[in-house]
């Protein structure tokens, strides 16, 4: 950041250096024109004083800037004298060096008569204002460079928390499939056993392999969660039903990874795990204008005391529904909704609203 800071000190300090004293050398051409017309050939070597005093005047200045930066960190009381100071001491110098350049090409009369603000005054005031422009430019880069950490800064937070919020797996599921594996195992059932283990490996490798940032299409986050289902299915057998409704239109339409994984489980757990005799489990997608809908819906028992009414702050201190609630939030800002009703004749419907892109 420091190395990146200096650089674009140097590229705008020389870029404006070298446009205001030229632009300075044009204005006091054509002043001179303007008001005293030539009747000689004069004014050529009053050009070239000018263009050499507009040397001497970034030469003096680019000194005058080193003792700036030298007192930059030493208080406002003495970086305002040794401001004050530089400026009149290359005020002074710049003067002298005008008055030597116009009395050794020019004589009395004509320096008089012909040179356009070329008392001490004018160069007092000239230095006086590149000073300003020197110190407005050097706060708003300073202040460009802060506002840029700053945001930096914040990008680099909601990174942090999109990460923590990926490593929140469930350990229940993980102790649930675990636990199944162990019963499959001890009953002999080898082939289940294997087969569960193989699924769990690819959910698992996929939930860390991908960013939080990343965003993939429907079908990929779809097989992925069959993949969460397939384990499911070997828990619940033949208690759990699935359904899927995903129009074609949505199939290659982008989501962020992992959104699906705890709606469902939300699903399973508080739905269909509750019934003894299982549950049928709904997963749908459709396109509604410019809008991605994802809904999971099942035929649990359903939330008490929202009387089918939708409801954004359902479950707020469950993990999954809080942890995909913070990533839309971080990924869409506030262009998404995430809601919650009861369906009839019974059930539990999860609805969740983000922008349809391809």
């Amino acid at each position: 950041m420091l190395a990146r800071l200096n650089k674009i000190r140097h590229n705008r300090f020389w870029l404006f250096q070298l446009l205001g004293w030229w632009a300075l050398v044009v204005v006091l051409i054509l002043l001179s024109l303007l008001f005293n017309p030539p009747t000689d050939s004069f004014w050529f070597a009053l050009s070239f004083v000018y263009a050499a005093n507009s040397v001497i005047g970034g030469v003096l200045t680019w000194g005058l800037r080193h003792i700036y930066r030298f007192v930059w960190d030493r208080g406002f009381i003495i970086r305002s004298i040794l401001a004050w100071l530089g400026s009149l001491l290359v005020a002074y110098l710049l003067w002298l060096s005008q008055i030597s350049l116009l009395t050794l090409l020019l004589d009395r009369q004509t320096i008089m008569d012909r040179v356009i603000f070329g008392d001490f005054s004018f160069c007092v005031t000239l230095i006086l204002l590149w000073s300003g422009a020197y110190f407005i430019f050097k706060y708003n880069l300073l202040f460009q460079i802060e506002k840029e950490k700053s945001l930096r800064s914040e990008a680099l937070a909601h990174e942090a928390q999109l990460l923590m919020l990926r490593y929140q797996l469930n350990p229940h599921f993980l102790f649930n499939t675990l636990n199944a594996i162990s019963t499959l195992v001890l009953t002999k059932a080898v082939d289940p056993a294997n087969e569960m283990v193989t699924k769990l490996s690819k959910f698992l490798r996929y939930s860390l392999d991908h960013s939080p940032f990343d965003r993939v299409s429907l079908v990929h986050e779809m097989e992925t969660s069959q993949l969460y289902l397939d384990i499911e299915k070997v828990r619940f057998s033949e208690r759990l039903k699935l359904i899927f409704e995903i129009e074609d239109t949505v199939r290659d339409s982008l989501v962020p990874t992992m959104v699906l994984q705890p709606l469902i489980e939300n699903s399973i757990k508080h739905g269909i795990s509750k019934n003894q005799e299982g549950g049928t489990l709904t997963i749908k997608a459709f396109k509604d204008q410019d809008s991605l809908i994802l809904q999971v819906i099942d035929n649990g028992p359903g939330i008490s005391g929202i009387d089918g009414k939708a409801s954004n702050e359902f479950v707020a201190s469950g993990v999954g529904i809080n942890n995909i609630r913070n990533r839309l939030e971080q990924l869409y800002d506030n262009n998404y909704e995430l809601s919650f009703s009861n369906v009839s004749p019974r059930g539990l419907s999860v609805t969740m609203r983000i922008p349809n892109e391809n």
